[in-house]
């Protein structure tokens, strides 16, 4: 189902916002949820804050304490194939994944309004387990223009452009576990 705001009837949405289902098959779903689910996921950390999403950060993590990019343990060799996987969809050099976040919510948990750190680039998110609404608004004068994406279980979206710069996501608090794995590009300095 997909929110139109203030969006002409028939607009896709955000510019930059790419979105397929069935990105991957039902076996390799629950593969990518068993490694999930075996990490050991910490409560999210931003600041003295604390988030009730569990996650795993490898490559890179930001450090909210510090403000800025750490190095994080290697990317797994389980998360690697499907990054290049992901990669090929976005049309992306192998390798441009330099960042995978591994995120877990129990049900009633979800993210609050925020853009991803500008150290990133190209944000893609492989959402598995169950169903979210993947929320996008940006003020518009004094109303917000919004726009959800249904992300089915399996599916890839890629955040670029006026996804990625201009527009806040959400995801409201889940109706059942669901877990995510987010590859992101770095920011070319």
């Amino acid at each position: 189902m997909t929110q139109l705001g203030l969006f002409a009837q028939g607009e896709a949405g955000p510019a930059g916002l790419r979105h397929i289902d069935n990105f991957i098959d039902t076996m390799t779903e629950q593969e990518l949820i068993g490694h999930v689910a075996a990490l050991p996921l910490q409560r999210f950390q931003f600041g003295a804050f604390e988030g009730n999403r569990r996650v795993a950060w490898f490559g890179y993590q930001y450090d909210y304490s510090q403000q800025r990019l750490t190095e994080a343990a290697p990317i797994p060799d389980w998360a690697a194939p499907i990054a290049r996987q992901a990669e090929a969809w976005a049309g992306l050099a192998e390798g441009s994944v330099r960042q995978v976040l591994c995120t877990w919510y129990d049900q009633g948990v979800g993210i609050g309004w925020h853009r991803d750190k500008p150290h990133f680039d190209k944000v893609l998110g492989l959402s598995l387990g169950t169903s979210c609404k993947f929320r996008f608004r940006r003020r518009r004068g004094e109303q917000w223009q919004r726009y959800t994406l249904e992300a089915l279980p399996r599916s890839l979206y890629l955040m670029d452009g006026e996804a990625r710069s201009q527009w806040e996501h959400s995801i409201p608090p889940v109706e059942a576990p669901r877990c995510s794995i987010t590859f992101r590009t770095m920011k070319q300095t």
